[in-house]
């Protein structure tokens, strides 16, 4: 498989697109005006405590203030070998007992504002580099469950523990498998002297203040992204193309000549077809290489998933015509949620399966792709009803919510009135302007769509108007007016002749 990195530098916006074999599986985008915090560590201050939610709101500079759960703020706690934190008898402690307002507090914001929503902050800070993670609160050591060998999950284990900091943690990230003691000293040097910094601003300034900001989106790539499994790093600016060869230099100078300046007269996206399968990715429903499709459908609560056969008939039979189109579903689920960016509750409607070997073979594969996704994910299990539960942490808005808008028209519904439904609401205007006023005709101008069912077949329809009222109407089609009314403006133009 033949993966690489494509790296659009815009006027208002950086896009950073992995590929794999030519197909989009992950797409990041940050924009100028729209500051990305998460990563981000604040000296802010305790704004109010709510012992009913058992949280904090903290007030870090933000226009809104973000929020902080107990399980955030306790001193004590451990990590998994996912860098996902593990709260431990968090029942036993009592948010008044920890914070109070206008107490100063150092936080690290973990999710994006999402919606209505501010963002949502820790205590537990964590600082990732190249090679591992450094929990500078924490006394602690995990390995990336990704790294599966025993023996060099053993071997890394001894390393950290030769070299971690006193009353300091590490992780070591995936990237690090087959390293050496000496591959992990210069990062970890650099994370230490970069803790003593923050430790140092945080000593003095206004509050709330910025501490400490986490890498822009192009070097998160490089960082977090990068690695010997990626064949090519394109990128279309030469300002951070050479930017990012000083950093590759600093933590993997091997992969620089992977790195390419791309100066074609031509758009870098367009090259690779990108923009084309981000249209894609922003549809309803997703094509699969056997004939079936899925339907991706998001809520509020949860995201819904329904898998259907759609044009495949099979060749055997109705239970290998089932299985082929689930595991072909599968595959391509776990590419829509990397790409789209789906986290929360997500629900899977399979087509049923009565064989349970079919059932175990579907849910195993559905783990072994989500393996891929560097975002943590959780299969929970089938429920009696044949549904798929699992979960996927929400960082920041999905692609969808980053470049789409709710319908002005069907205010995000995404359905309008049929035309019918609007030329009933037609006939009430018609009724309501012909009770106050004395003029004899009125001309109505609509949709096309709409003026057809009012003028109805051979005019009947327009007849039967004219004959209630005994008044002349005239419809006017025009395109230019919506195919619905919206707000008491319906574009439904009406004036005395």
């Amino acid at each position: 498989m033949v993966s690489e990195i494509v790296v659009d530098v815009g006027i208002n916006e950086k896009r950073v697109a992995l590929l794999e074999d030519r197909e989009l599986v992950e797409l990041f985008i940050e924009r100028n005006d729209c500051e990305r915090l998460v990563g981000n560590i604040y000296r802010g201050r305790v704004e109010s405590v709510l012992p009913g939610m058992q949280a904090a709101f903290i007030d870090i500079g933000y226009e809104k203030n973000a929020f902080l759960y107990v399980g955030d703020a306790i001193p004590q706690k451990e990590f998994s070998e996912d860098d996902e934190e593990i709260y431990s008898d968090v029942k036993s402690y009592n948010i008044e007992e920890i914070l109070r307002p206008g107490q100063e507090i150092t936080v690290q914001v973990t999710k994006e504002p999402i919606g209505t929503k501010g963002p949502r902050v820790t205590t537990h800070i964590t600082l990732p580099g190249r090679q591992m993670v450094l929990l500078p609160n924490a006394d602690y050591i995990g390995i990336s469950r990704r790294i599966e060998d025993e023996e060099e999950r053993a071997k890394l284990r001894k390393i950290a523990e030769k070299i971690k900091p006193k009353n300091m943690g590490i992780i070591v990230r995936t990237v690090s498998e087959g390293k050496r003691e000496e591959d992990f000293k210069s990062d970890l040097n650099f994370l230490v002297k970069l803790w003593a910094k923050i430790k140092q601003r945080e000593q003095s300034g206004p509050v709330p203040r910025c501490l400490h900001k986490d890498l822009s989106v192009i070097y998160r790539a490089v960082r977090d992204i990068f690695t010997w499994n990626i064949d090519r790093f394109v990128i279309n600016d030469r300002q951070e193309y050479n930017k990012v060869l000083e950093l590759v230099e600093m933590i993997s100078p091997a992969l620089k000549m992977r790195v390419e300046y791309f100066n074609k007269n031509i758009d870098l996206f367009e090259y690779y077809q990108i923009d084309s399968m981000i249209q894609k990715a922003l549809a309803k429903k997703v094509w699969l290489k056997c004939g079936g499709y899925i339907v991706i459908e998001r809520t509020e609560a949860l995201t819904v998933i329904d898998v259907n056969t759609g044009k495949y008939v099979g060749v055997n039979n109705l239970e290998d015509t089932v299985l082929r189109t689930n595991l072909d579903a599968v595959k391509e689920i776990g590419k829509q949620l990397r790409l789209r960016d789906i986290g929360g509750i997500i629900i899977i409607d399979f087509i049923d399966m009565h064989d349970p070997e079919h059932q175990k073979q579907v849910l195993e594969a559905l783990k072994q792709v989500l393996k891929k996704d560097r975002t943590k994910t959780t299969v929970v299990g089938m429920t009696g009803l044949g549904l798929i539960e699992m979960t996927r942490k929400k960082v920041r808005e999905g692609l969808e919510s980053m470049m789409l808008q709710d319908c002005p028209y069907c205010e995000g519904r995404g359905k309008i009135l049929s035309p019918e439904s609007v030329a009933r609401n037609v006939e009430k205007e018609i009724s309501k302007y012909f009770t106050k006023t004395i003029a004899n005709a009125i001309m109505v101008e609509v949709h096309p769509t709409v003026a057809e069912v009012l003028r109805g077949e051979d005019n009947d329809n327009l007849a039967r108007i004219q004959n209630l009222f005994n008044k002349k109407v005239i419809i006017k089609p025009s395109a230019e007016v919506g195919h619905e009314e919206v707000k008491g403006s319906c574009k439904i133009k009406c004036r005395n002749i």
